[in-house]
């Protein structure tokens, strides 16, 4: 009789214990643990919100295009700087395309005037070639990057502060003024500008007066012309016309 007891016992243990065991295998009660959906559809449902956000922001606080008419001086360093005296001001047109609130791209063109001159005899020269006025038209395709000011202070975000990088053309044209005899020196040079500006509005979306600094690289046509060299007994003249360039300009800045 005890045995018969013990053997029931024990098979009732062993299938409450089964039992249990189901229990805590069955999740087909756990919502939380329940995946419904494809969790990279909604990853790009999420991205696409974002943009379409984005996007319309841009349209309703965002500028499209830019006209900028600007003044400014041009200078030069090296021998072209020791000899080039400016002429300012300096004159440029510029069209710019905005394709989101950062970036924005454009076209233009830019003229300077310079002249420099020689007394006495140089390089090729056996008569001082006296008075030569240069001019120096160059168009450029620019690329513009708007630094992010959220976090910044209040002045520094109305500045509009960016980067700018250009693909530059220049064509010089030296014209010897005291020599009518003489065809102009001309010829074009490719170019590169980088450097930064601002812009500070008179009219959000509408009016800015903006400033810009650059720095120019070019390989001008008579970079290592040998004309103007210094002769022997003189005390005048260059090896060559190397040297870069650098402009600053102040524009008057259109937008709609």
């Amino acid at each position: 009789m005890i045995m018969k007891s013990a053997i029931l016992l024990g098979l009732t243990l062993f299938y409450l214990q089964i039992g249990h065991a189901q229990g805590l295998n069955d999740f087909s009660g756990d919502d939380d643990l329940e995946v419904s959906g494809d969790i990279f559809s909604d990853f790009s449902d999420d991205i696409i919100g974002m943009e379409m956000a984005e996007d319309e922001r841009f349209y309703r606080f965002g500028r499209f295009f830019s006209f900028e008419l600007g003044v400014g001086q041009t200078t030069y360093d090296g021998n072209r700087g020791s000899v080039y005296l400016d002429d300012p001001p300096s004159f440029a047109l510029q069209l710019n395309y905005f394709m989101n609130f950062r970036v924005s791209v454009g076209v233009g063109f830019e003229y300077s005037s310079h002249h420099f001159s020689f007394t006495e005899a140089v390089g090729s020269f056996p008569s001082a070639p006296g008075l030569i006025s240069v001019g120096a038209m160059r168009a450029f395709f620019g690329y513009r990057y708007y630094v992010d000011t959220t976090n910044l202070s209040t002045a520094i975000t109305y500045s509009n502060p960016y980067f700018t990088g250009r693909i530059e053309y220049w064509y010089m044209t030296n014209k010897f003024e005291n020599q009518t005899g003489l065809e102009n020196d001309t010829g074009g040079g490719l170019g590169f500008g980088t450097g930064f500006g601002l812009e500070f509005p008179l009219e959000i979306k509408k009016t800015y007066i903006g400033v810009e600094f650059l720095f120019h690289t070019v390989d001008f046509h008579d970079k290592f012309t040998n004309k103007y060299m210094r002769l022997p007994d003189g005390t005048q003249g260059v090896d060559d016309l190397s040297g870069n360039s650098y402009s600053t300009k102040i524009f008057y800045v259109l937008n709609w």
